[in-house]
């Protein structure tokens, strides 16, 4: 077990955090040179085409040291998005140490400050490494005061490094080996494992990913799930290397995987205890907390009848994305689907595109929206939970509703300050602070509503501070607001999938925003559609889609005007049965039209 080193790689997004793994697989000769590319632990399409990462990747490699004893590395790559720190949260509880990477070129960003308290609360050795010291514009030395403000380490700690060309990845090594504590635990003990992750194979069923904290594991063990307390016989047992390599036993300070045949989802948890039914363990280890969801949407089948292979391909994407949570909703416009709970809009991007490309669903998303609190009138009053605008109940009813409430933390250049405050202002932002990190950054504090950073926030924020801001935020507590529900009617009718609660001050203006969106989007029928935006009764907002006229006198050439007459009153008569009658299509845009109303 002193042989034994667990940690994981920490960082903000495009800080190299791959790029390092890929070397430190290349200088142990874990991987053979014609199965080495970039990136190599991302293994999603999706993560290569994007170049981010999306999952924690697990791997062990074998270190031989100057000394010339053999050392262990349990390997886990993060990723850095802020809608993913869930991955890195459950990373961390699985290690002893883990290397903060910072950009030599960036400096410290928002995430990697995030990041490094996830890692401190956990009690871990942090070797903090600058990176990309090969670029033109690396500034080590201003890079490495900011780290010593930060953490409060000395200057010899801080090691250099690049990921590309892998200059200073032999003195990682020796950090790793020095530095980081090995596990500590009791081969003897009964047997802990914490799951930090798992998978679905559809041939060999949920794989769960572990890390043993006291005794061993072998294979043919009849294990049990504290959790659940389901039991199960372990049908193979190993240790996660490029692919997965089976062992007969694995002691306690490891990090492997096991295979018992579960072939339900919901068996499994991520962050339950595995012990052996003939010796359990006194109490469960304290796993990670419950995810709390940011953002809300509905998803929807296509076809009705995909309903419940939808609802099993979420079920497996859930085990590999344990922050993904969902429940059954119906909607009038669209039938039976999901409510599902995301990180982030870019959580909610990726798991509709998984869904499309690993199961081939085909999936039609509602707007998202946030969860928020109403207190009701009278005796009995009580606090409902508002995760949809259709549960919303009737006005009068309602004392008030209190909507989530988030401390951003943006870390930016000094010129765009001015432009950030008024992005911010404009989303009912207030300033709690403003702190100067260096002569050339600024750490700004914000206090604001959820809902409003939904959307476009992020996207701006960037565009407004030419990709030099960093931004991170958490949830401080929900506080109310004076906030209405916006029905969308088409011919009058109520579209629920498009309904959303906007604050009152910009109803008006994301009423007629959406009107006109919408009017671009839905095709032109044989009858005239009129889209409404209403609060309640009142009609805030309007625009028609005008009629498509066929032309029903083609086939008449010369003779009386009184013939083609007949034909086009004949054809008023039939438009007017049509709208009676006419159901709109709305398409699969529409439904995120919402989300791009700034464009």
């Amino acid at each position: 077990m002193e042989h034994i080193r667990n940690f994981c790689i920490i960082a903000h997004i495009d800080h190299g955090k791959s790029t390092l793994a890929d070397r430190l697989l290349e200088q142990t000769r874990t991987i053979s040179e014609r199965r080495m590319q970039d990136q190599l632990l991302d293994n999603m399409d999706l993560e290569r085409e994007r170049g981010i990462t999306i999952k924690s990747h697990a791997i062990q490699l074998d270190y031989i040291h100057s000394d010339g004893k053999k050392y262990t590395f349990n390997l886990i790559d993060t990723p850095g998005h802020v809608d993913f720190s869930y991955e890195v949260s459950r990373a961390i509880a699985a290690c002893e140490g883990a290397l903060l990477l910072v950009d030599a070129t960036q400096g410290i960003q928002a995430q990697t400050i995030s990041n490094l308290y996830l890692a401190i609360e956990h009690d871990l050795e942090i070797i903090p490494i600058i990176n990309k010291i090969d670029m033109e514009g690396a500034m080590i030395e201003e890079v490495a005061d900011q780290i010593i403000e930060l953490i409060g380490c000395k200057r010899a700690d801080i090691l250099e490094a690049s990921g590309r060309t892998g200059q200073g990845v032999p003195d990682i090594f020796t950090a790793i080996v020095n530095r980081i504590p090995f596990p500590k635990g009791d081969v003897e003990a009964p047997l802990q494992a914490l799951i930090f992750d798992s998978v679905f194979n559809s041939f060999r069923g949920v794989i769960a990913y572990f890390r043993i904290m006291n005794g061993k594991l072998s294979k043919r063990d009849k294990i049990k799930f504290v959790a659940t307390g389901k039991e199960y016989e372990a049908d193979e047992v190993g240790i996660l290397r490029l692919d997965m390599e089976p062992r007969e036993t694995i002691e306690a300070g490891d990090v492997g995987y096991i295979i018992t045949g579960i072939k339900q989802s919901k068996d499994i948890k991520v962050g339950d205890t595995i012990t052996q039914s003939k010796r359990p363990c006194d109490q469960a280890i304290v796993g990670f907390e419950d995810v709390k969801p940011m953002v809300f949407a509905g998803i929807y089948p296509m076809d009705n009848d995909d309903y419940e292979d939808l609802r099993d391909s979420l079920e497996k994407l859930q085990l590999n994305d344990a922050s993904l949570v969902f429940e059954v909703e119906t909607s009038i416009a669209l039938g039976f689907g999901f409510r599902c709970g995301f990180l982030g809009m870019l959580h909610l991007e990726i798991v509709q595109e998984r869904l499309e490309r690993e199961f081939n669903m085909t999936v039609i998303t509602t707007v998202p929206n946030v969860s928020y609190w109403a207190t009701l009138k009278g005796k009995d009053a009580k606090r409902i939970l508002l995760q949809n605008p259709a549960d919303m109940p009737d006005v009068t009813s309602i004392e008030f509703i209190e909507e989530p409430i988030i401390r951003a933390q943006v870390i930016t250049k000094p010129e765009y300050i001015g432009n950030i405050m008024s992005l911010c202002m404009d989303k009912r932002g207030i300033l709690q602070n403003q702190h100067y990190l260096s002569p050339t950054r600024v750490e700004l504090t914000f206090e604001m509503p959820l809902a409003e950073i939904v959307f476009d926030f992020y996207d701006k924020l960037k565009s407004i501070s030419r990709g030099y801001a960093s931004f991170d935020y958490h949830i401080i507590g929900y506080q109310s607001a004076d906030l209405v529900k916006m029905d969308i009617l088409l011919n009058s009718e109520k579209v629920d999938a498009l309904s959303a609660l906007v604050h009152r001050s910009k109803s008006v203006t994301l009423g007629r925003r959406l009107c006109e969106k919408l009017k671009e989007l839905i095709p032109r029928q044989q009858f005239v559609i009129a889209i409404q935006a209403a609060i309640g009764a009142k009609i805030i907002a309007r625009e028609t889609i005008s009629a498509l006229r066929k032309d029903v006198t083609a086939k008449c050439y010369g003779g009386d005007i009184s013939r083609k007459r007949k034909l086009l009153e004949k054809q008023k008569e039939g438009k007017k049965r049509m709208r009676q009658f006419g159901a709109v299509e709305i398409p699969q845009q529409a439904f995120m039209a919402v989300l791009k109303l700034n464009d």
